[in-house]
């Protein structure tokens, strides 16, 4: 719980920073600057949008199968693009995920 409330005196460029860099983490400033203060990892992956992005749309598609296969439409389905589709996000998530480590 937050109920206690800090005042700090700062720069307006180094506020501008800390701005930028809690908008690229997706987090509150509040909560920025507590996870950096108290040393906790803060990782952001670029390109990450566009991999869940690809996600829901393969949830989708699934969801649409299931429904069609609960409905009795269909019978069987070739899942082999499915397949190829998951196995490339796969990929692209461990490039990121590499890309991240090497450059920390």
């Amino acid at each position: 719980m937050k109920d206690r409330k800090m005042s700090i005196r700062i720069s307006d460029e180094d506020l501008k920073i800390l701005h930028e860099q809690a908008e690229k983490a997706k987090l509150t400033l509040t909560d920025y600057i507590t996870k950096t203060c108290l040393a906790k990892q803060i990782v952001v992956i670029d390109g990450l949008d566009e991999v869940i992005r690809q996600q829901k749309a393969i949830g989708k598609n699934l969801n649409r199968l299931t429904v069609l296969s609960n409905m009795g439409k269909i019978s069987s389905v070739n899942l082999q693009q499915l397949t190829d589709e998951y196995a490339a996000l796969n990929r692209t998530l461990t490039e990121l995920l590499d890309r991240k480590r090497w450059s920390a």
